[in-house]
C-alpha cells in the first residue's frame, strides 16, 4: 500500500460538490484521486444508509502521469435521510478502501485494508429554513428562583410546605438530603420570581439581550421545576399567568422574546397527573387505574414500581405517544403548546430531547409552527445532532421536520479542550468544520452556542482552575489570566455562527461547580464590573455587525495556539441571500501564555484598505499588497473590522 496514494477531501469542492448537507433530490458530485504505477482494476463508491448498501462503479475522468481521477454523480433521495459513503479500490486484484479519518471529522480521509470509517452526507427537507429573527438573537438563560426577587420587601411569594428558605440572598446553595438514600428531604428556595425578571428587563435590554430562555416555570415541588406538577399553571412562587403575560408584553416592547423549557419525557410524582402524595384535587395515575392519566405512565408493579427518568422516583416517565398525552401536550385546541404560544411564547427548549420520540418532536414542531410560523424549537442535545443515535435509534433532529436548533455543548467542549492543550488549533478547526459539514446551514447558524448552563460548572470557576496551568511566573495574577482565558472563549462564542447563550450571572463573574453550586443567586451589587463590561461590549458589537450574525464564515489557524476566522458579507448578501451591506471581520485568539506571533494573512480580492480592532481602537492595520501583517501577544484576542 506504500506505493499507492489515494485522496478524497470532502471539504474541497474538486472532490465533493456542493459542500456539506444537501436538500432532497439534489445532485452531488464526488471524485477520488488515485496515484499509482500499478493497474487499477475497478473503483466503486460504496453508498449506504441505516438499511441498505449499494456499490456504484465510478467513472474514469482523466489521467495525468501516474494520477487518475474517477467521478460519480449522485442524486440525493426524495426523502430526508443520512447517507454514508467510502470508496473501494481494486489495484492489481487487491482491494483497498478509502474512508473518513479516525476523528470522523470529514475533510481528508485515510486508507484502510478493511472496515473503513465512512463520510456522511446529511440529506434534509427541500426548502427547510429556520426563523431569521432567531439567527440574529442573543439568549439570556434565567433560573427564576435564583435571578431576582421583585417584591419590594424581599418577601417570599407563596412558600411551599416543608421547604428551606435561605436567610440571605447571597448564601451558598446546598441540598438537604437523606444520608442513606441521597433523596432530597427539603427543597431550598431563595425567592426569585417573575416580578423580579420584569424589574430587570431594562438591565437585559441594556445588556443587548433579545431572548429570555427560562428554566421551567410551571408548577412543581422542586426549585428547578423539572418535576412538572401542572403544565398549564405558572408556579405560585414565581407568580401567575396574568403576571407572565405582562412580562411577555413588556419584554416584547423591548425587543425581547420568551422561550420556555418543555419537560415532556416525564412529569413530577407530585403532580396533577400522577398525584402520588394526594396534593391535587384530581384522580392521579398513582391513586387509581381508573385515572384518566393512568395510560400516560408505565407501571411494572402497581402502584409503587413504575418507570422513571434515570430511576428517580420523583420523575415518572410518560408514554409520549399515548394518544391522550399527545392531545393534552400538543394537539388539543388548548394543548400545553397552544396555550403558551397564545400567551406570547416564541419557542421551546425541549428537555432531554434524546428521550422524546421523533414522532412526538415532529408533531410538536408542526403544531408550534402552525400557531406561530416564527416559533423556534430547540432540543437539549449534547453531541453531534445530525447523526445522533439514542436508545439504539438514529435520530432525525436535523432532517427538516423536527428541531431548528440544539444546545451546542460541543463549542464549549472544544474550546475548553483547546485551552487545556488537549487539542491544537488545527484540530479545533477540524472539529468545528465537521459540524459545519454535517449540519444543514440553517441549523448551523441557529445553534445555541453556550459555555455555561444549569447543567455544567460555571465557566469562571473552570477557567480559574485552568489558569493555574498558565501561570508561568510567581508574579502572574490568577484573576488576570482567568479573565484573558474568558475573553478567548467568549470572543469566539459571540462571533461564531449561531446564537450565543449567556447563563445568568456568568456576565457578573458568578462562580460555582456543578449543581447546586452552579445555581447560585445573581450577585446584585457585587458584580465583577470588568467582566460585565466585557460581555456588554461583546454583545453590542455582535448586535451592531450583521457579518457576526449571518455573515459567511471561513476558518484559519496558525501554529498550535492561534485560531481564528473571517466573518464577512460580500456581494451585498449574507449567507441566506438577504440583502445587506458588505462588511468584513477578522477574529483571532492566541492561547499561548508566553509566546507572541507575527502572522501573515492573504487578503486577495478584498477591497479594503484598513482593519481596526474593535477591542482596541488604537490597533489599526493597513492592508498592503493584498496581505495583512499583524502581531498577536500572549493570551491575546483580536476582533478586526474592515473600513
Amino acid at each position: 500500500m506504500s506505493s499507492i496514494s489515494i485522496l478524497h477531501n470532502s471539504w474541497d469542492s474538486f472532490f465533493r460538490y456542493p459542500f456539506g448537507a444537501i436538500e432532497c433530490e439534489q445532485n452531488i458530485f464526488l471524485k477520488i484521486e488515485i496515484s499509482t504505477n500499478s493497474y487499477i482494476n475497478n473503483v466503486s463508491l460504496v453508498l449506504f444508509d441505516d438499511f441498505n448498501k449499494n456499490y456504484y462503479p465510478m467513472n474514469f475522468e482523466f489521467k495525468e502521469n501516474d494520477k487518475t481521477v474517477f467521478n460519480f454523480n449522485l442524486k440525493s433521495p426524495a426523502n430526508p435521510s443520512l447517507l454514508f459513503y467510502y470508496f473501494e479500490v481494486w489495484i492489481d486484484n487487491k482491494a483497498i478502501y478509502y474512508g473518513n479519518n479516525s476523528l470522523l471529522s470529514g475533510g481528508k480521509g485515510d486508507l484502510y485494508e478493511s472496515s473503513p470509517l465512512p463520510y456522511q452526507i446529511t440529506v434534509f427537507e427541500k426548502g427547510y429554513t429556520t426563523p431569521n429573527w432567531f439567527k440574529n438573537s442573543t439568549i439570556y438563560q434565567i433560573f427564576v428562583d435564583r435571578f431576582f426577587n421583585g417584591n419590594d420587601d424581599n418577601s417570599i411569594l407563596n412558600p411551599k410546605k416543608n421547604t428551606f428558605i435561605y436567610g440571605n440572598w447571597y448564601d451558598e446553595p446546598m441540598y438537604i438530603r437523606n444520608p442513606e438514600t441521597n433523596e432530597i428531604l427539603r427543597w431550598d428556595f431563595y425567592g426569585g420570581n417573575l416580578k423580579g425578571v420584569l424589574k430587570k428587563l431594562d438591565y437585559l435590554k441594556d445588556l443587548g439581550i433579545n431572548i429570555i430562555y427560562f428554566n421551567p416555570i410551571f408548577e412543581a415541588r422542586s426549585n428547578h421545576k423539572y418535576d412538572t406538577g401542572n403544565y398549564k399553571k405558572i408556579d405560585s412562587m414565581f407568580g401567575d399567568e396574568a403576571l407572565f403575560k405582562l412580562l411577555v408584553k413588556e419584554a416584547s416592547l423591548r425587543g425581547i422574546n420568551i422561550i420556555l423549557d418543555g419537560v415532556f419525557s416525564h412529569t413530577g410524582s407530585d403532580s396533577l397527573y400522577f398525584n402520588k402524595y394526594d396534593n391535587y384535587d384530581s384522580l392521579g395515575a398513582y391513586q387509581s387505574k381508573d385515572s384518566k392519566y393512568y395510560s400516560w405512565y408505565n407501571f411494572k408493579n402497581y402502584p409503587n414500581d413504575y418507570e422513571s427518568w434515570w430511576g428517580v422516583s420523583d420523575l415518572p416517565n410518560v408514554n409520549e405517544l399515548n394518544e391522550d398525552y399527545l392531545n393534552y401536550i400538543i394537539k388539543d385546541e388548548d394543548s400545553v403548546i397552544n396555550h403558551w404560544v397564545k400567551a406570547g411564547v416564541k419557542g421551546w427548549r425541549l428537555d432531554v430531547a434524546d428521550e422524546l420520540p421523533d414522532e412526538f418532536i415532529k408533531e410538536l414542531k408542526k403544531v408550534s409552527s402552525n400557531a406561530n410560523s416564527d416559533s423556534i424549537v430547540i432540543g437539549e442535545v449534547w453531541e453531534d445532532a445530525s447523526n445522533k443515535i439514542s436508545y439504539s435509534k438514529r435520530r432525525q433532529y436535523f432532517l427538516g421536520k423536527e428541531l431548528d436548533s440544539v444546545t451546542n455543548y460541543l463549542i464549549r467542549d472544544n474550546l475548553l479542550n483547546f485551552l487545556w492543550n488537549n487539542i491544537n488549533a488545527e484540530t479545533l478547526s477540524n472539529k468545528f468544520m465537521s459540524l459545519y459539514e454535517n449540519y444543514p446551514r440553517h441549523n448551523f447558524y441557529s445553534l445555541v452556542n453556550l459555555i455555561g448552563s444549569h447543567d455544567v460548572e460555571r465557566i469562571y470557576t473552570l477557567l480559574k482552575q485552568t489558569a493555574n496551568n498558565y501561570m508561568v511566573n510567581s508574579s502572574d495574577n490568577l484573576d488576570d489570566i482567568c479573565f484573558k482565558l474568558l475573553k478567548i472563549m467568549t470572543l469566539i462564542q459571540f462571533t461564531f455562527p449561531g446564537v450565543p447563550l449567556l447563563y445568568y450571572g456568568d456576565e457578573a463573574g458568578l462562580e460555582g461547580l456543578k449543581d447546586p453550586y452552579n445555581r447560585a443567586t445573581y450577585p446584585w451589587g457585587f458584580e465583577n464590573k470588568e467582566i460585565l463590561n466585557w460581555y456588554k461590549n461583546l454583545i453590542h458589537i455582535r448586535n451592531d455587525n450583521k457579518a457576526l450574525r449571518t455573515g459567511k464564515w471561513k476558518q484559519m489557524y496558525f501554529y498550535d495556539n492561534v485560531y481564528g476566522y473571517f466573518r464577512y458579507i460580500d456581494n451585498n448578501t449574507d449567507e441566506f441571500n438577504i440583502s445587506c451591506e458588505n462588511s468584513f471581520c477578522l477574529i483571532l485568539v492566541n492561547k499561548n501564555p508566553t509566546k507572541d506571533y507575527n502572522i501573515k494573512i492573504s487578503m486577495n480580492n478584498l477591497n479594503y484598505n484598513f482593519l481596526t480592532n474593535l477591542l482596541n481602537n488604537s490597533d489599526k492595520i493597513e492592508i498592503l499588497n493584498n496581505e495583512l501583517n499583524l502581531h498577536i501577544e500572549p493570551l491575546d484576542v483580536k476582533l478586526y473590522i474592515a473600513n
